[in-house]
């Protein structure tokens, strides 16, 4: 008799506290005690522009004195949307009736009401908190009393002669296009996870990095304060040891040097998984860099192509990392996954975010908040570096 079949297997399921981002959810709430880029710093302008984070739809602008604006999309009045507003020097008002709002959600006029609506002053267009910084937008989206302050990074503000900060929209790291249709954290789990490298990005695909990276490495997994830490040990033909050190840090960044070995010492940049809904997600990412357009050099080729030259067909053949991960479907089924010993990093990461979720539940404060400019530096151990054997031995 055939054993082992298909046949009869139970109804797969995801683990929603996990996965899901939109309000009232665990998750949700999680992510919503932090500041996640909503875009560029250029981006917020005099024309509207659509933005979808952790499940909501916003209207991101700039007023004509220079205030970024982030407002509820739907107008408050009728409902259509601020998409199609105008941009003016106190806010933006509504194509429909031209109420308008300014960047705080008050609203200043009424031209349809008489004496440009004496009770304007009732009306509050849903909005949102924001601040620039590295070339982007960052955006609260939390409990107002529990605001923290925008967290800064050593490693993007401590620069070496001739560096200076860029910033990046384009989801470098996801390893496909601007959105990837997939949940947010099957991809933030990847960056704990090690050994797909030399398989996916060493052999299976070609060398996607350089040949070195190629090579199965030793590998120590540890939680911090901040996320969970990934070392990695590769010896060299020389003697050598390269020892290259991954994060992933709360809320959803990613801390990867890059693969390219461009550069030893501390990592360049960092990318941010926006999860825009619970099927898909963005990257934004800033970055030290001495020449314009640096950043975008640190993507992947397949076959010597940009993942959006290459055919149909040579997706099949030279799989990358939005390949694998849009592979396990819009939201991968957990259980019916079977972890073994090289999965570590990832059941650390989920029991991090598991505590996390507990601590917020309790009305606590999660990790990596701040509500001090002092204890809004955060420092990250990711970076790269060249050993001689005997000082790991």
């Amino acid at each position: 008799m055939d054993t082992g079949t298909g046949y009869g297997r139970p109804r797969p399921s995801y683990r929603r506290e996990l996965a899901e981002v939109g309000p009232g959810t665990p998750m949700g709430e999680l992510l919503r005690r932090y500041w996640h880029p909503v875009g560029l710093s250029s981006d917020a302008g005099s024309v509207p522009k659509k933005v979808r984070a952790l499940g909501e739809d916003l209207i991101l602008f700039r007023d004509g004195s220079g205030r970024p604006g982030l407002l509820y999309a739907r107008c408050a009045h009728r409902g259509t949307t601020l998409y199609y507003g105008r941009v003016e020097e106190r806010g933006i008002r509504c194509c429909y009736h031209g109420w308008l709002w300014d960047v705080d959600g008050r609203c200043l006029e009424q031209p349809c009401e008489p004496g440009g609506g004496a009770r304007r002053e009732r009306f509050r267009q849903p909005w949102y908190p924001v601040e620039e910084r590295y070339g982007l937008v960052f955006a609260y989206l939390g409990p107002p009393e529990k605001k923290p302050v925008l967290p800064r990074y050593d490693c993007l503000e401590e620069l070496a002669p001739g560096e200076f900060i860029e910033a990046d929209d384009s989801s470098i790291g996801s390893g496909g296009p601007q959105i990837v249709p997939c949940n947010w954290l099957q991809h933030w789990e990847n960056v704990v996870d090690p050994f797909h490298v030399p398989i996916l990005h060493g052999s299976f695909s070609g060398a996607q990095f350089v040949p070195e990276m190629a090579a199965m490495p030793e590998v120590r997994f540890e939680t911090t304060s901040r996320g969970v830490k990934v070392t990695q040990l590769r010896r060299r033909e020389d003697g050598r040891i390269h020892r290259r050190v991954t994060e992933v840090v709360m809320p959803t960044l990613r801390v990867v040097p890059n693969p390219r070995l461009a550069k030893f010492g501390k990592v360049e940049s960092i990318g941010w998984v926006l999860p825009i809904d619970d099927t898909h997600f963005r990257i934004y990412v800033a970055g030290r860099v001495t020449e314009r357009g640096e950043l975008g050099r640190f993507r992947s080729k397949m076959a010597g192509k940009y993942w959006w030259e290459l055919t149909e067909e040579e997706h099949r053949r030279y799989p990358g990392d939005y390949e694998a991960q849009t592979g396990q479907g819009p939201i991968t089924y957990h259980s019916e996954e079977h972890f073994a010993t090289s999965d570590k990093g990832i059941a650390l990461l989920r029991r991090f975010l598991e505590r996390q979720l507990a601590i917020v539940a309790a009305g606590g404060d999660p990790a990596c908040v701040a509500f001090t400019e002092r204890e809004a530096l955060i420092r990250v151990e990711a970076g790269q570096t060249l050993l001689d054997a005997e000082a790991v031995a």
